[in-house]
């Protein structure tokens, strides 16, 4: 649609913003209205903005707005491109996990046959963003978990002789000393953290899997109480490669907002956020009676006097340690006395429980536009982020088998589906007393489509032989593939603003909740 769709109204102007000025402006009302007829000027003032979000994909949204101009095709463009490497590198993930190409080939597909998927990469928002670079760290930790496997066997196979002190009692140490593909997850993960917050968790999860799939590379040629050696052997190492870099990366983030830190504690350094003392943990009324403010509490580096050099810098850095705690405060509860129409609990997302409505143009007359419905009935264009029902569902079943797998055959491909379907999922948990949404659980995706593939790869069986046991896995999983493709199909016009009749637009609404 030609207009700001959901939160575009935000993310659109503050990338905008950060390109034209270095960091995130407020903007006058009407603003949106003033840039769909082609202005640009004289909408910015010159204070800064409270941002709530870090800039990496906004800085992204901004390439796009450079090249084409602050127009919907501007502003949508990078996800477009960010959303077609996402179904790329979910490819290589899957044929990496599975060592089939076909099983990979057929994850980009279920990936790209996904509803929220699409839609998210035809938007401004900065999931998508988010989405990517997890997935893209996560493929890397897996290269990296290969690489030190085979960097072990080469040491200790009698081709090479340790050379290491005490390499007999640990295995090889300098020789997994430096992780390359690890380095290149923290740059991966400190962007996608740098987009939203939310990436921090499956860094997290899997930072510390990083560490016990080494130990158990330890244990596997010999190495005894390998966890507790490889924590420092490896988990010193791997800790520093991959969050600490993560971090370093997510800093570097902000220089924009550093450059400007002046502006920042000139204007945003005594807001209710940092005022802000306790809640009650009551909704009460609009002006928030419930909540204790310290009206004379500002940043500290507010009131300091200017620094210069390296002080300067550290001074910036203290500045924005302040903001994070004054976005912090926000999230943590300046939203839980709100409500959203599209808002919904995080115990239904993996079920598709209420989708969003990020653009609709209703009561289209019939011969308006080509509407062909009844005289007594009219047409619509819709834009709904919600999954495929059928892939979000037979995700579910595949990631319950994969924990029952995981278990059963110990096999550590099943455990990677259950852990990161888990870690971007049961968070959201803690904060479903404020208004959020389903799209949030694009980071859940991946793993849903992982177990999907890897379901299939068991029932399929590792042989290409024939047999009754292939056939019937080759009826089971192309059938499922066949479902989410016609599933795919039918939702398409209300993932892509198509104009449909009323009785159609209710025959792909099936639930009320999603009304």
């Amino acid at each position: 649609p030609h207009d700001f769709s959901f939160d575009e109204t935000y993310y659109a102007k503050d990338a905008w913003s950060l390109a034209h000025f270095g960091y995130v402006r407020t903007y006058v009302e009407a603003a949106d209205q003033q840039i769909l007829k082609g202005k640009t000027t004289g909408i910015w003032t010159d204070d800064p903005s409270m941002i709530v979000h870090p800039e990496v994909g906004k800085w992204l949204i901004a390439l796009g707005e450079k090249a084409f101009g602050m127009t919907p095709f501007g502003w949508r463009v990078s996800a477009a491109v960010i959303g077609s490497l996402m179904v790329l590198v979910m490819i290589r993930f899957v044929r990496r996990m599975t060592g089939s190409t076909a099983l990979g080939l057929v994850g980009g597909l279920l990936l790209s046959f996904d509803g929220m998927q699409l839609v998210l990469s035809r938007l401004a928002l900065l999931d998508i963003f988010v989405a990517f670079f997890m997935l893209l760290g996560l493929h890397l930790i897996v290269m990296d978990r290969d690489w030190f496997r085979r960097r072990m066997a080469r040491r200790l196979d009698g081709r090479e002789v340790p050379t290491d002190r005490g390499a007999l009692r640990l295995g090889p140490v300098r020789a997994v000393l430096f992780r390359p593909w690890l380095v290149l997850a923290g740059v991966s993960f400190g962007l996608g953290v740098g987009t939203k917050w939310d990436a921090a968790y499956p860094l997290a999860a899997f930072g510390l899997m990083v560490w016990l799939w080494s130990a158990g590379a330890r244990r596997s040629f010999g190495v005894r109480w390998s966890v507790l050696k490889s924590a420092v052997v490896d988990g010193i190492p791997a800790f520093i490669q991959l969050v600490v870099v993560a971090l370093l990366v997510y800093v570097a983030s902000w220089t924009g907002w550093l450059l400007h830190a002046h502006q920042y504690e000139e204007h945003l350094s005594s807001t209710q956020y940092t005022q802000f003392v306790s809640w009650a943990g009551q909704c009460t009324n609009e002006n928030m009676s419930s909540v204790k403010f310290d009206r004379d509490a500002r940043w500290p580096t507010a009131t300091e006097k200017d620094a210069s050099g390296v002080g300067e810098v550290t001074q910036s850095l203290r500045s924005l340690w302040y903001y994070h705690e004054d976005v912090l405060t926000f999230h943590r509860y300046f939203l839980n006395c709100a409500t959203h129409t599209y808002g919904s609990k995080p115990i239904g997302w993996l079920l598709v429980n209420r989708p969003v409505g990020a653009d609709a143009q209703l009561d289209i007359k019939p011969g308006e536009q080509g509407c062909d419905a009844p005289a007594d009935s009219d047409c619509l264009r819709q834009v709904l982020i919600i999954g495929n029902p059928v892939l979000w569902w037979g995700g579910v079943l595949a990631v319950i088998a994969s924990a029952v797998l995981w278990v059963g055959t110990r096999d550590w491909r099943f455990g990677v589906a259950v852990i990161g379907t888990l870690v971007t999922w049961l968070p959201w948990l803690l904060y479903d007393t404020r208004p959020i949404f389903i799209f949030y659980a694009i980071l859940c995706l991946p793993f849903l489509v992982l177990a999907i593939t890897l379901v299939m790869g068991k029932l399929l069986g590792r042989t290409n032989e024939p047999s009754g046991r292939r056939t019937l896995g080759v009826i089971v999983s192309g059938s499922f593939f066949v479902l989410v493709l016609v599933n795919f199909a039918w939702f398409w016009p209300i993932w892509t603003d198509q104009l449909i009749t009323h009785r159609e637009w209710i025959e792909r609404i099936w639930f009320k909740r999603w009304i």
